[in-house]
């Protein structure tokens, strides 16, 4: 007898439907796994035969075959467990099929017949209502984080044991269900960093608040101790809250990486991610024989810290490249490409030199203007193109660190900020994939960005005594817009485009030259 039990498997940030199918036979007892399991998959005998022992049930004797269709795409994870015991239940006539052939079925299994959490529940969730199932039945652990699918009854269970009773009709389970709108509202919650706590650097917070506007990328350039680092860690305070749209993207990454804490349904605030700068390639890129997101796409949404740029390596700094142009990351294996989203808001910070301070021609014993230019060397041209502000951080003086009135709060700063995205929202609706100036192509840059005599005469001079390349050129105007936005413009002034290329530090004389 075959029995047939539904189940899935998450490949990038989306799951397909796969069939758990189990053939009982006769003759001595041996047990075939097939499909292209991966090694914990593989395991998953040992744990489902001392599971149904504890649950009070029998592991079935015989021939026994588990094939995972289709066969021909991998498996990986543990989350097979629970599938394949209550295919074995199903083909040995041990439990009901009245409501397994619309059921989706995903969880680990403890010896002693617990359930235990999985990784990539949310996809898993979208995949089995799209497939018009009516149960997704999976650890109670789990239920908060699928519950965010509607469409679908999503049953949370303990023990294997609840989950034959409730399949023999002898348990009754109510689905487990969220308020979306709630668990978006913790967004405006206390935050424990505000900007007010940020002496001077008006001219610095400025240009974070442009950044944050419009999510442009950003680079930090100034001595230890003039407040990059904690500046650039404020940033998530002013951003606009997540739509339920981006939640959904982020809290996929997440669930798939096994980021999100138990009982976690949703994730309701921008990541912010700062790896160190001794990350690899595969940790910022992501990677694995099964793909793995890295960094990049775990701050999807989110802000991309990277301190001390210069110190990371030039070819884990070469992989942001595409992505940062893409706003996705594709990895690919022999077995398997997956794309996962990676539209990040990259923020940099560096020392203008190895000794952390700047060249002076006065000083006769300081670092050379040469040291600076190696050091900042590091970085490709390419790159620096890709970040559209770059800024000037100066050492903060006695009288503004000892000043005992505080500047604006990062609420004040935040109600400017989603002001000015509500702004871009309406101009952008109906574009897939485009929520902020930072993400318009350069049909839409034409489009929307129009200068007039005097503002294209001042973008010619730049670019004449800069050297901009065609893409700062674009970089300009979107930041122009983000700043005519926050003004309040419909029209693109002089003023706007003029501070935008004030932003261009790194292109001015004394840098790259």
């Amino acid at each position: 007898m075959v029995s047939r039990v539904y189940c899935a498997s998450v490949i990038g940030v989306s799951a397909r439907l796969i069939e758990v199918e189990v053939n009982i036979g006769g003759g001595l007892p041996r047990y075939f796994l097939v499909g292209l399991p991966d090694r914990a998959v593989s395991e998953s005998r040992d744990r489902v035969e001392a599971a149904l022992k504890n649950a009070g049930a029998d592991f079935p004797r015989g021939r026994i075959t588990v094939n995972l269709a289709p066969a021909n795409l991998p498996k990986e994870g543990s989350a097979f467990d629970l599938p394949i015991a209550v295919g074995l239940l199903l083909g040995s006539g041990q439990i009901s099929s009245k409501k397994l052939d619309r059921t989706l079925i995903v969880g680990e299994l403890a010896l002693d017949g617990k359930l235990r959490p999985v990784k990539g529940v949310l996809p898993i969730a979208m995949e089995a209502r799209e497939q018009k199932l009516d149960y997704l039945v999976l650890p109670s652990e789990n239920a908060p984080e699928a519950s965010v699918v509607e469409g679908i009854e999503v049953l949370g269970f303990d023990t294997l044991k609840q989950v034959i009773e409730w399949a023999d009709g002898l348990r009754e389970t109510e689905p487990t269900r969220i308020d979306i709108g709630e668990l978006l509202g913790r967004n405006d919650r206390d935050e424990p960093l505000d900007f007010s706590d940020v002496r001077g650097q008006e001219n610095v917070k400025r240009a974070l608040e442009v950044a944050a506007a419009g999510s442009h990328n950003l680079i930090l350039v100034g001595p230890p101790g003039s407040g990059k680092t904690m500046m650039a860690r404020r940033i998530p305070t002013i951003l606009p809250p997540l739509t339920l749209e981006e939640a959904i993207e982020t809290t996929k990454i997440h669930s798939v990486a096994g980021m999100l804490t138990h009982r976690e349904a949703l994730v309701t605030r921008r990541p912010f991610r700062s790896p160190h700068h001794t990350s690899s390639d595969t940790a910022l890129i992501g990677g694995g024989s099964f793909p793995m997101p890295g960094e990049i796409s775990k701050a999807h949404n989110g802000v991309l810290f990277l301190d001390e740029l210069p110190e990371f390596r030039r070819s884990a700094l070469e992989v942001l490249r595409q992505p940062l142009e893409d706003g996705f990351v594709t990895i690919s294996r022999s077995r398997v490409s997956v794309d996962y989203p990676g539209r990040i808001m990259l923020v940099a910070s560096m020392n203008p030199s190895p000794a952390g301070v700047w060249y002076d021609p006065l000083d006769p014993n300081g670092i050379s203007e040469r040291e600076m230019q190696n050091y900042l060397g590091r970085l490709s041209g390419p790159l620096l193109d890709r970040i559209d502000l770059h800024i000037e951080v100066e050492k903060v003086s006695f009288d503004e660190l000892s000043r005992h009135s505080k500047g604006e709060t990062s609420q004040v700063i935040r109600e400017r900020v989603i002001e000015a995205r509500t702004v871009q929202q309406k101009r952008f609706f109906g574009l897939k994939g485009v929520y902020c100036n930072a993400q318009m192509s350069t049909r839409m840059l034409r489009k929307v960005c129009r200068t007039d005599a005097a503002g294209s005469s001042l973008l010619k001079k730049a670019m004449s005594s800069l050297g901009l390349s065609a893409r700062a050129y674009d970089r300009i105007l979107k930041v122009s817009r983000t700043i005519a936005d926050l003004d309040r413009s419909e029209a693109l002034k002089p003023s706007h485009i003029a501070e935008a290329i004030q932003y261009r530090a790194l292109d001015r004389e004394g840098w790259l030259r």
